[in-house]
């Protein structure tokens, strides 16, 4: 799963003296009543709706730009709760790592110095996503057309036996 392979990359940095933050694009979905607003499993919505784009642009890479103080919100939103988390900012130091990890990223553009895409084939992806979840598949799809984060990522990742990952970049 791309956060615990993110916590653990990041727990590899601190014992080298990189400090770290990893933020997970679930603390940035969207209230619940725009998420559900065409229904809980409307495609469309899930590719452009769910996430907090502009809250991630502001709130994460925004503090991170030169010249800014660092302070970086890790989450914004408990989607169990439906409320804001009211989590205190973080301060990444200069020379601090930022690790985003969530689904179809790749597509808006962040200022990423390196982006790594988890690849599964179609067939890998419906077995090892959750049957209640399959409505998103489509969703994955049009991301793989739309976006092709395969070409677009400096670092791919075929992880359809999580055991044997293949790499390159």
């Amino acid at each position: 799963r791309p956060g615990d392979l993110a916590a653990r990359v990041s727990e590899a940095l601190r014992v080298r003296g990189r400090p770290s933050l990893v933020v997970g694009t679930e603390g940035f979905l969207r209230p619940a009543s725009l998420r559900f607003e065409h229904g809980r499993r409307d495609v469309d919505t899930y590719y452009d709706g769910w996430y907090d784009t502009g809250a991630l642009w502001r709130e994460v890479f925004g503090p991170l730009e030169p010249g800014a103080d660092g302070r970086v919100l890790p989450d914004l939103w408990d989607p169990a709760t439906d409320r804001a988390t009211r989590s205190p900012h973080v301060r990444l130091p200069p020379g601090g790592l930022l690790l985003l990890h969530g689904p179809l990223l790749l597509r808006h553009w962040f200022p990423f110095d390196l982006s790594v895409h988890i690849l599964l084939s179609p067939g890998a992806l419906r077995r090892r996503t959750p049957e209640a979840d399959h409505w998103t598949l489509p969703a994955f799809a049009r991301y793989e057309a739309e976006t092709d984060p395969a070409a677009t990522a400096d670092v791919l990742i075929r992880a359809d036996d999580p055991r044997h990952p293949a790499w390159n970049g």
